[in-house]
């Protein structure tokens, strides 16, 4: 994709420069105002030649028969009058200027808005959150999680994997969508960071082997399902694949948590609870 945004910018350049000899093309007959071209007759512009080959001609036809001699520049030679330039000329010159900046400063304008357009367009998340992520295999991923105390943080995923009992998939296939049961099949779930109730960070707890969110004290048992506190539902989810024992996570397709009230693995807490205990709502 990044190709497109150097062709735009390429095109622009062209029409900048397109735009510019064309009208240096159009300067070229003179240094004559809108207003004279427009009262010279087409007939007299037919009939005068003004080009360099024959006004050095003529020159030198009026210096033979006028019997005069060329005479050559030296100390006493007169001093040549000055002549001012053309007024006219020299707004010629500026209007050139003007019209040039005015060309430039579009042909930019219009490859910034250009590349605007594409990177807006273009798909984000193509590499960590947002897109689709190869967690691991299987097999490393559970090692992980029982080295880590039940719970695997991936800070590219922003995303908690757990592991989801075999014992509990009956139930949870009727509640849990296709794209969730990928994964829970295989013994693991990927869990959304952020708390359904406020949205911050929920971490977990050690000794009661849940999550529990320190901003308002909602809590979920190890696989998400709420437990308590004022959490509106179970932490949402994301999509998971399984290929030859392989976890890709997609964190751009984020599932609602469980509704209140599904406990599948009926996990209680196991220890003290790290936050207060919350009243379920």
């Amino acid at each position: 994709m990044p190709w497109i945004i150097a062709g735009l910018i390429l095109l622009a350049i062209i029409v900048v420069v397109a735009a510019s000899r064309r009208r240096d093309g159009a300067d070229a007959r003179g240094a004559l105002s809108r207003e004279t071209l427009k009262r010279d007759t087409p007939a007299s512009m037919a009939e005068a030649d003004t080009s360099g080959k024959a006004v050095e001609k003529a020159a030198v036809l009026e210096r033979r028969n006028a019997g005069k001699e060329l005479v050559l520049a030296g100390a006493d030679a007169p001093v040549a009058p000055f002549i001012p330039p053309d007024p006219e000329a020299v707004g010629v010159t500026r209007r050139q200027f003007f019209n040039r900046g005015i060309i430039v400063m579009f042909g930019l304008g219009l490859t910034t808005f250009g590349a605007g357009i594409v990177a807006f367009l273009y798909p984000s998340g193509v590499s960590g959150f947002g897109s689709k992520i190869r967690a691991g295999l299987i097999s490393d991923l559970k090692a992980e999680i029982q080295a880590s105390n039940g719970f695997l943080y991936k800070p590219e995923g922003r995303m908690w994997l757990t592991e989801y009992p075999a014992g509990a998939i009956e139930k949870a296939r009727a509640v849990y969508s296709g794209p969730e049961l990928a994964g829970m099949e295989a013994g693991v779930v990927a869990l959304f960071q952020k708390c359904p109730h406020l949205g911050c960070r929920v971490p977990n707890c050690d000794t009661s082997q849940w999550f529990e969110c320190p901003c308002h004290g909602s809590q979920y048992n190890q696989v998400g399902e709420k437990r308590g506190g004022p959490a509106p539902r179970g932490m949402d989810r994301f999509a998971m694949e399984v290929a030859e024992g392989v976890l890709t996570v997609n964190t751009g397709a984020v599932i609602q948590g469980p509704p209140i009230g599904v406990n599948t693995t009926g996990q209680e807490a196991e220890g003290p609870n790290c936050i207060g205990s919350a009243d379920g709502h």
